[in-house]
């Protein structure tokens, strides 16, 4: 199976605020949108959008057991992990097993990631 496709259209607009979900235990805060997913491999690509005042310090840090691929779309994220402000194009290729988080933003920020479930290593250590 491959991913989902889907046509050129804008998850930034105004009008399309009804396909955001919210994350469950962030308060309203943090928003996902699956952009594309492969249903047999789970492989997906999705925005997170935290908005302003968004703190995850109550999940800790995490990691995956897959590689998973971050930029920065719009705004700025602070990874606890790394200590580092990510600001407006930045980008990092995870590694499985890399720990990042909590994030916290003051002003907002929009993250596209792309994860790969179907390459996970089997490390219960992760």
């Amino acid at each position: 199976m491959s991913k989902s496709t889907e046509s050129y259209w804008n998850p930034l607009l105004l009008e399309n605020k009804q396909c955001w979900k919210p994350i469950n235990g962030m308060n309203g805060l943090v928003e996902e949108l699956t952009l594309s997913i492969d249903e047999e491999s789970g492989d997906y690509t999705r925005l997170t959008r935290f908005l302003a005042g968004a703190d995850t310090t109550p999940l800790g840090s995490k990691s995956h057991d897959y590689p998973e691929e971050v930029m920065i779309i719009q705004g700025r994220l602070y990874d606890v992990s790394f200590e580092k402000w990510l600001e407006t194009g930045t980008y990092a290729s995870r590694p499985p097993g890399e720990k990042h988080g909590p994030f916290m933003t003051s002003g907002g920020c929009v993250v596209l990631e792309m994860s790969f479930p179907g390459q996970a290593i089997n490390d219960a250590s992760s």
